[in-house]
């Protein structure tokens, strides 16, 4: 799925302006981020749109050298269950 970016945040809307996912966070100090926030609105829930919303974020930080602290529930659990896959941007 295509995402649009708008300042700290990537979110998916229909075609009528509804928004359907998004994922927001927030800079910490000059080398982290905050991923504080993620929805998928229940229609679309159970095909992944979560996991690639956080990826982009993922994805962002690492092309920018920045960490993320996942406070977002969503965010921290699937860091937790792939730490292959995002320790190296999981803020310590």
């Amino acid at each position: 799925m295509e995402f649009e970016k708008s300042g700290n945040r990537f979110y998916k809307n229909d075609e009528k302006g509804k928004m359907l996912a998004e994922v927001t966070y927030v800079p910490s100090g000059e080398d982290k981020v905050i991923l504080d926030h993620t929805f998928v609105d229940p229609s679309l829930r159970g095909q992944g749109i979560a996991a690639q919303l956080v990826d982009r974020v993922v994805e962002e930080m690492r092309n920018e050298n920045k960490k993320i602290v996942p406070l977002c529930p969503y965010a921290k659990t699937l860091f937790e269950r792939k730490p292959e896959k995002y320790a190296d941007i999981e803020a310590k």
